[in-house]
């Protein structure tokens, strides 16, 4: 990798954690607008979107500047427009995408619901992000232009103008793509990196990769933390800036490159990615590293156990017949309020050994427990009779 690569490499990564500091600092509109809830339930911050694409775009530019003068001629020349181009798609991809984050809704998802939604007449914002991040790839791939090796006449124009149109599903289709894997903390980072080892065989591809990659690095922690995501525009940034620097492969790469993307995408529309990660070890293990654990699944939110009713044919605990509870009088005459309590009983998640037995109906116990009895094993009797108990905290 030239030492150019590696001077905008640096300033990307280092432009990203500065604009995430400041963000972080003074988020416009206020915290509330950029809060968003993860799989775990945890309140995360969008704000590591916009800050990769800053980071992203900076990292461009001053490769753009350190490359010299776009009328010089030769690959020069093309690898400034390159980073031009660069800086072009991750600037729109993040606006288009942050419109979607701020503004949208989970009315429609997919490409399939988002076009049933248009069929409709309704122009969702998903619709919007999906027009301008295909102008915006168009936009990028008309600066990079065609293949330098094209040839003259009829058939360089027309290779040219395929080359156009690849290009421009790269950077379109791989913003899109990489936000497929938004879906966990950060997946989308680590299949950022996974494409962009596929594109270091290339030397010129892997010097513009490394702009986007540094700065989705420097905010990895961040995202695998959970304290921030990507959301649609740092997703769509680092997808769209990294389909330009697949253009620096030859036309059958580039091909390959984009079966593949479009292949990736057709197949999120029937399978579910998290769900063929989770079942496939290897993927699982790389998905899993460097994330927090993640628990157990519980019942309910607090961790608790409710033991429900047992039917009288189970076989539940009951009294021996010639304990004294059974011919007890006062097992013979409860308390409304509390036979409903005693029915409510809450095991807390203690000893794996207490087992909490819901009252038989066959059973005396059951038709009369003493007051003591309806707060046993931390069961606490709702003293107003409302039919509810109260769980411990």
């Amino acid at each position: 990798m030239s030492a150019r690569a590696v001077g905008a490499a640096i300033v990307a990564a280092g432009a990203a954690r500065l604009s995430y500091s400041l963000l972080r600092a003074q988020p416009p509109g206020g915290a509330e607008r950029w809060t968003r809830t993860n799989h775990r339930g945890d309140d995360i911050t969008l704000l590591e979107g916009p800050a990769l694409a800053i980071g992203g775009v900076a990292g461009a530019l001053a490769a753009a500047a350190m490359t010299g003068d776009a009328t010089a001629g030769g690959s020069l020349a093309s690898e400034r427009k390159r980073y031009l181009a660069m800086a072009l798609a991750g600037a729109g991809a993040a606006a288009f995408g942050g419109y979607d984050d701020l503004a949208g809704n989970a009315s429609s998802k997919g490409f399939r619901g988002h076009v049933a939604a248009l069929r409709r007449g309704e122009v969702t914002t998903g619709v919007v992000k999906l027009a301008g991040i295909g102008a915006t790839g168009l936009a990028a791939a008309l600066l990079v232009g065609g293949d330098e090796r094209g040839g003259a006449g009829r058939a360089g124009a027309a290779a040219s103008v395929a080359d156009i149109v690849i290009n421009a599903g790269l950077v379109a289709g791989g913003a899109n793509l990489v936000n497929l894997f938004d879906l966990r903390p950060g997946r989308a980072i680590k299949f950022a990196l996974v494409a962009g080892a596929l594109l270091a065989p290339s030397g010129r591809a892997r010097s513009a990769s490394a702009v986007p990659l540094a700065a989705a690095v420097a905010l990895l922690p961040e995202d695998l933390g959970e304290r921030a995501m990507l959301g649609d525009a740092g997703a769509n940034a680092l997808g769209a800036m990294l389909g330009v620097a697949a253009t620096a492969l030859p036309r059958r790469s580039r091909i390959a490159a984009l079966a593949a993307v479009v292949g990736l995408t057709a197949a999120s529309e029937v399978v579910s990615f998290s769900r063929v990660i989770e079942r496939t070890g290897p993927l699982r293990w790389v998905d899993m590293l460097g994330r927090r654990p993640v628990p157990a699944k519980s019942p309910d939110p607090a961790g608790q156990v409710v033991a429900a009713p047992v039917p009288a044919s189970t076989d539940a605990a009951t009294p021996d017949a010639a304990s004294p509870d059974a011919a007890s009088p006062d097992a013979a005459a409860p308390a409304p309020a509390t036979l409903e309590a005693a029915s409510q009983v809450v095991a807390a998640p203690a000893p794996a050994s207490q087992v909490v037995a819901a009252p038989d109906a066959a059973s005396p116990e059951a038709a009369a427990p003493a007051p003591a009895a309806a707060a046993a094993d931390g069961g606490v009797a709702d003293p107003a009779g409302t039919g509810q108990s109260a769980q411990p905290r």
